[in-house]
C-alpha cells in the first residue's frame, strides 16, 4: 500500500512561511512536533558527534601555542628566527592538497570508517608529538598531521549539509564549531593542568599536553567509529538511529528543498564542473580571509596575553572567556540567519567587530583594553566560520558540486592557517602591529565579497522571478539567500 509519503499528501511548516522555496512541506504522515524529533535525534547523533571530534581536531592543530610556552620553546629552541612559525605553517600544505580527494573517499566508504579511521591515526601521531627530540621532527609529524586532518572537516561540512534543508543548517553548523571553540576555550585550561604532570614518566609538561591529548583523539575515534552514520541517502544508515521510513522521509525533506538529495554516479567530469563559477572562489576566499585571523589568534593568542606580562598559567587560562563569548555570538548568529534567511549581512557585521577590536588590541595601552579588543576579534572571526559555510550551502545545488565546494573552501581555510601563522612575526612582539594590519585588509575585503555576491543573488532572483533564468538548474523555485 502506497504510504502519504509516496502519495504526496502535505501540510505547511513554519519553514514556508516566508519563502515558496524554503524548505518544502512536512508529509502530513508526521506532525509537526513528530518531525522536530526526528530532526532533534539526528541532531544528537550527528552533530554532536561530529562537533565532539572537531573539538579534538581543532585542538590538536592548534596546541602549539600552549605547549611553546609551556617550555617546548626552549627544549626544541623554537625560538629561534622562523622555526615556531615553520613548525605551525608545515601543517597547512599537505592539509590544502588532500582536502579535494576526502569529499570523494568519504562518499564511497562511508563516514563512520574513514573519519573514525583518521582521527585514531592522527590520535597516535599527536603521542609521538610527545617523544620529538628536535624541532624538524615535530615539523615532519606537523605534516603527517596535515595529511589526516585534511579528510576530516570538509567531509563533515558535506556530510552535514546532507541531512538538513537550507535553513535548519545555519543553527547546526553553528554549534558543531561552538563544540570546536569550547575545546580552544578549555584547551589553554586543560594545558595548564596537564602541565602539573611535568616530572611523572621523565617527561617534560608540555610532552604530557601531546601525550593526554593524542589519547583522548584516540577515544573520539573510537567512538566516532561506533556511533556516527552515513548519508541520508544510503541504506546502510539506518542501525537503530532512524527507520527506514523516518529516513526516505529526510531524502524527501531535503530533495523538495534544493532537489539534490541523491548523489549521481561519481565521475571526475561532474567533479570538477562546478569550478568555472567563480563564485565558489569568492565563498572560498571569504573562508580564507576568516581562517586567516582565526588561526592567527589560535597560533598567537597565549603569546599576545604572555607579552602583556601576564604569566604563563594566566595567559594560558585567559584564552577560555574570549572563546566562550565567541560561542554565544556563533550560535545566535546561525539562529538569525535560519530565522529570517539571511546570511551577508551576519558576515558583514562580525566583520566589523574584527576592524573594531583589532586597532583596539594592536594600539591601545592599557591591557583592560586589549583583551577587550581580544574579544571582539575572537567572537567576530569565529562566529563567520559556521556562518559562510553555511552561506555557501545555501546557494549552491548538486551533492558532487556540493562535495568539490566543501572541498576548496576548506582547502582556502588551510592557505588562510598559512597565513594566520606568518602575520604575527616574532620581530614583531610585543605589540604585532602588521600582523594587525594583514588581519584588518582580510576583514575588509570580506565586507568587498558580500557586496559583490549581494548585488549578483539580487539580481539573478529578480531575473528568476520574472522568468528570465533558472538559478542552479533547478526548475522548482531555488533561490539565492543574501
Amino acid at each position: 500500500m502506497a504510504s502519504a509519503l509516496e502519495k504526496n499528501a502535505y501540510v505547511h511548516d513554519e519553514y514556508n512561511k516566508t519563502s515558496p522555496a524554503s524548505s518544502g512541506d512536512i508529509p502530513m504522515e508526521y506532525t509537526h512536533e513528530e518531525y522536530r524529533k526526528i530532526v532533534h535525534r539526528i541532531d544528537r547523533r550527528l552533530v554532536v558527534i561530529v562537533g565532539l571530534m572537531y573539538c579534538v581536531s581543532l585542538m590538536d592543530r592548534t596546541n602549539l601555542s600552549v605547549a611553546n610556552i609551556a617550555g617546548m620553546d626552549k627544549d626544541l629552541h623554537l625560538d629561534k628566527g622562523f622555526a615556531y612559525s615553520i613548525v605551525t605553517l608545515v601543517f597547512f600544505p599537505t592539509y590544502i592538497i588532500c582536502q579535494i580527494p576526502s569529499t570523494v573517499i568519504v562518499r564511497k566508504i562511508g563516514p563512520r570508517i574513514h573519519l573514525g579511521t583518521i582521527t585514531i591515526i592522527w590520535g597516535a601521531v599527536m603521542i609521538a608529538m610527545g617523544f620529538v627530540k628536535d624541532w624538524p621532527t615535530l615539523a615532519g609529524l606537523r605534516v603527517l598531521l596535515g595529511v589526516l586532518e585534511a579528510g576530516f572537516f570538509p567531509s563533515c561540512v558535506y556530510l552535514l549539509s546532507t541531512w538538513y534543508t537550507r535553513y535548519e543548517m545555519g543553527k547546526r553548523y553553528s554549534f558543531f564549531y561552538i563544540l570546536g571553540c569550547v575545546a580552544s576555550a578549555f584547551s589553554g585550561i586543560l594545558a595548564f593542568g596537564i602541565m602539573q604532570m611535568k616530572g611523572i614518566g621523565g617527561l617534560s609538561g608540555w610532552r604530557w599536553i601531546f601525550v593526554v591529548e593524542g589519547l583522548i583523539t584516540i577515544v573520539l575515534g573510537l567512538l566516532g567509529y561506533w556511533l556516527l552514520v552515513g548519508f541520508p541517502d544510503d541504506d546502510k544508515t539506518y542501525w537503530g538511529f532512524l527507520t527506514e521510513r523516518e529516513t526516505k522521509f529526510i531524502v524527501e525533506k531535503v530533495e523538495q528543498d534544493r532537489q539534490d538529495s541523491v548523489a549521481a554516479p561519481f565521475s571526475l567530469k561532474a567533479y570538477v564542473a562546478a569550478a568555472p563559477d567563480y563564485k565558489i572562489w569568492l565563498f572560498a576566499m571569504l573562508f580564507l580571509d576568516t581562517t586567516t585571523i582565526s588561526y592567527a589568534l589560535a597560533y598567537f593568542m597565549p603569546v599576545i596575553l604572555h607579552g602583556m606580562n601576564y604569566s604563563v598559567g594566566m595567559s594560558q587560562c585567559l584564552t577560555a572567556p574570549p572563546y566562550l563569548f565567541a560561542g554565544f555570538n556563533m550560535y545566535f548568529a546561525g539562529w538569525l540567519g535560519d530565522k529570517y534567511h539571511i546570511r551577508g549581512p551576519i558576515i558583514v557585521w562580525n566583520m566589523l567587530l574584527c576592524l573594531i577590536g583589532l586597532p583596539i588590541v594592536g594600539w591601545h595601552s592599557s591591557n583592560a583594553w586589549k583583551f577587550f579588543g581580544i574579544f571582539l576579534v575572537t567572537a567576530g572571526a569565529n562566529a563567520n566560520v559556521p556562518t559562510v559555510m553555511t552561506y555557501q550551502a545555501n546557494n549552491i545545488r548538486g551533492q558532487w558540486k556540493r562535495a568539490f565546494c566543501s572541498a576548496t573552501l576548506v582547502g582556502f581555510g588551510g592557505v588562510g592557517g598559512i597565513a594566520g601563522s606568518l602575520v604575527f612575526r616574532s620581530q614583531d612582539r610585543p605589540r604585532y602591529i602588521n600582523g594587525m594590519i594583514a588581519c584588518m585588509v582580510c576583514a575588509g575585503l570580506n565586507i568587498i565579497i558580500i557586496g559583490v555576491l549581494s548585488l549578483k543573488f539580487m539580481r539573478d532572483n529578480k531575473k528568476a522571478e520574472r522568468g528570465e533564468i533558472i538559478i542552479e538548474g533547478s526548475e522548482d523555485g531555488f533561490r539565492y539567500t543574501l
